[in-house]
């Protein structure tokens, strides 16, 4: 039976989603943009800025989970211009360690939820 983790810590679903849903030992994270839980604000001062946002917002969902970064298995990364990929990369790396990062992919698309420049998504293990 499916599970819903939702957290005050993260911002409230922009759509008809919740944060994450855990099922059979693993935890789905929605796809996480910018938004700053405490006001609701976007944060897009810089794409190092939206993306740091982004992974806190990741942290914050697993952190209620009761799991952690390390526990991710794949994250998937979409922006709206491959030319942020190494700025985007280097503030991506400050949250895993390169020896035992998660999968992922980072793909470019057309537009993002509320036409922000980075949305990550990702799938944790959920250890007991």
């Amino acid at each position: 039976m499916k599970k819903i983790i939702n957290t005050n810590n993260a911002p409230s679903p922009v759509g008809p989603y919740n944060q994450s849903v855990a099922h059979n030992g693993t935890l789905f994270i929605s796809g996480q943009i910018a938004i700053n839980p405490a006001t609701g604000e976007l944060v897009l001062s810089n794409i190092e800025a939206e993306t740091r946002q982004v992974m806190d917002n990741l942290t914050a969902i697993l952190k209620a989970a009761g799991i952690g970064l390390e526990d991710v298995i794949k994250c998937s990364v979409f922006v709206s211009d491959m030319g942020n990929y190494s700025r985007i990369n280097a503030v991506y790396s400050e949250y895993f360690d390169e020896e035992t990062a998660p999968a992922r992919e980072l793909v470019e698309v057309a537009n993002l939820p509320k036409y922000v420049n980075v949305e990550i998504s990702a799938i944790a293990a959920l250890v007991n």
